[in-house]
């Protein structure tokens, strides 16, 4: 026997049993609570056009993606991320309608990355997104629903940590930084490389008063306080219109008494490109990683065809399980197997009798008497 065959390769596994269960239990949980709030389902193919998720978009990078293709010579990837995907729906389906879109998905992504620390090549998200509304109301929606989500699922001690791209977007414009260095700034603050961003600016000759402002963005996180010290900080209309739009988000969020699950953090920058304001990820503790996160992608939906303001997140159900696990928080689930062992001419009574069990919902296993069951 080739033992190589009954092993999945690295950064993939198998979930079975309890684990599976209760995977199951989480995301009907989660998907009960979208459904709630008017979100109806969809689904999206496992694998796109490559011109979905390509470098204009602002999405997972190239040499992250599983491409391949197709008779016909198309290149196609596997998808590494929700969002295009949702948003060429949108384009293909409701162009013409002006109401707010509200959809919600679950399914696996699939990241090809070398550097993994314990993190898995495929995953499972669950998720929506609101488009057609850009008021800081469907803000507020997006964030509360997601985090009442998380408490129907059991998670209880998480924070929701909240920043706006257009903030340093507009300090990066009053400095004068061009889009290039503002991309790769933003990616060294992002991966929490402060020398390296110091480095960045002094190599570009951006003044000294700038790149003091620009690092000091990485400063301003904690309590709703924080936007007070932000406001002082910004010399320019793009950042204070973002600082009253995060205010005004919060008194939203108070509205849905969800405000103690709430934090702020101004440094806060997303690798995807394609956010435009607003953006949120969820931490707790138990993983390293954001169980949840997602923002406002204004300009996307309109790349495939549709002009429409848009917000999402996704929850990463992996994550989430682990955490709840860790936290001893990870749902009851009832695995109970009823098993009746039969001899050949009891076949027919003990099926009658799975039957009238299985029509009350209780699970029966019918096992042939001298085989092995799963008591």
């Amino acid at each position: 026997m080739n033992r190589q065959l009954i092993h999945t390769p690295e950064g993939v596994r198998d979930i079975y049993g309890k684990e599976y269960a209760q995977k199951l239990l989480v995301e009907e949980l989660i998907h009960k609570q979208l459904n709630l709030y008017g979100y109806q389902d969809i689904q999206t193919p496992v694998f796109e056009f490559f011109d979905v998720f390509s470098r204009e978009i602002g999405t997972t990078p190239s040499r992250e993606l599983y491409k391949f293709f197709d008779k016909e010579g198309n290149t196609l990837v596997l998808r590494p991320d929700f969002t295009p995907s949702m948003a060429r729906c949108a384009a293909k389906y409701f162009v013409d309608k002006d109401a707010p879109i509200r959809l919600c998905y679950m399914g696996n992504t699939f990241i090809n990355t070398n550097s993994l620390q314990g993190k898995l090549k495929e995953v499972t998200q669950m998720g929506a997104e609101l488009m057609g509304d850009g008021s800081v109301e469907a803000d507020g929606e997006m964030i509360a629903m997601m985090t009442e989500a998380l408490l129907h699922a059991g998670l209880k001690e998480f924070q929701v940590s909240i920043g706006q791209i257009e903030y340093f977007k507009g300090i990066c414009q009053q400095a004068g930084l061009s889009e290039e260095t503002e991309s790769e700034l933003r990616e060294l603050i992002s991966g929490k490389n402060i020398f390296g961003a110091q480095e960045l600016l002094a190599g570009k000759g951006v003044e000294e008063s700038y790149s003091t402002m620009l690092l000091k963005v990485t400063e301003h996180f904690g309590s709703v306080q924080v936007l007070k010290e932000a406001r002082a900080l910004a010399g320019n209309s793009r950042s204070l219109a973002a600082i009253d739009r995060l205010e005004k988000l919060y008194r939203v969020l108070c509205e849905y008494g969800v405000e103690k699950y709430i934090s702020f953090d101004l440094g806060m920058l997303s690798k995807y490109n394609y956010y435009t304001g607003v953006i949120f990820k969820v931490y707790t503790y138990g993983v390293g990683e954001p169980v949840a996160k997602g923002g406002r992608y204004d300009q996307l939906p309109g790349y495939f065809g549709k002009e429409a303001p848009a917000i999402g997140f996704a929850v990463v159900t992996d994550d989430l399980l682990a955490a709840l696990e860790r936290q001893k928080a990870a749902p009851c689930v009832k695995d109970e197997v009823i098993t009746l062992v039969y001899q050949e001419n009891q076949f027919k009574e003990k099926l009658a009798e799975a039957k009238a069990l299985r029509k009350q919902g209780k699970k029966t296993a019918l096992v042939p008497e001298g085989e092995n069951s799963h008591e």
